[in-house]
């Protein structure tokens, strides 16, 4: 059986350009073959400011849509996070997912889809790398980066990659179905 990747859509404002990139990459992952590929939008949880009573790593969870998003965290092998960049950081609703939940995280690889202006986030995904690592969350090196995104949406909100862009999408998912196979003992304990 396939390891699950989950390929999260990180943003969640009004006229985000995010889902449009995470419909490409979930194309990619899924003529990739080396995943079972499932597109998970970080807005459809509604996660409030973490509203849970208890510490995450207790998993004793209150709250629906705390219930909901521990699932799918749990559900995953892996990740790829199409993570924006605001202010040269990763965008709020990013930070308050990964604090929602603790063990769901754990033993698995993480990479990014980053994009923006001209950094492409990787800024973003620089400080995102940092927060997830304490989450016991393995980060690639591997990316794909989309420097001045909005230049390659079509006016039918359709995503086009470049061939580095391409190219890139491959080499993250080959570098992630290596760590998600050998992260797959530490996740069974």
């Amino acid at each position: 059986m396939a390891p699950r990747l989950h390929i999260i859509t990180t943003s969640t404002r009004p006229g985000r350009i995010g889902p449009s990139i995470a419909a490409w990459f979930h194309d990619a992952a899924k003529a990739h073959g080396g995943f079972e590929a499932v597109p998970v939008d970080l807005a459809s949880f509604k996660l409030p400011v973490y509203d849970e009573p208890k510490h995450p790593a207790t998993q004793i969870y209150e709250h629906d849509h705390t219930k909901a998003w521990s699932a799918s965290v749990a559900a995953a092998d892996a990740y790829v996070f199409v993570l924006p960049e605001y202010n040269f950081m990763p965008p709020p609703s990013f930070s308050n997912a990964l604090d929602y939940v603790y063990k769901e995280w754990n033993y698995k690889p993480a990479g990014f889809v980053s994009y923006g202006g001209i950094s492409g986030g990787l800024r973003s995904a620089q400080v995102a790398k940092l927060h997830l690592t304490t989450l016991k969350v393995v980060p690639v090196v591997e990316a794909v980066v989309v420097p001045m995104a909005w230049q390659q949406l079509g006016t039918d909100q359709v995503f086009t990659p470049n061939d580095i862009q391409n190219d890139a999408a491959k080499t993250l998912l080959d570098e992630l179905l290596r760590w998600a196979e050998a992260l797959k003992p530490l996740r069974a304990n």
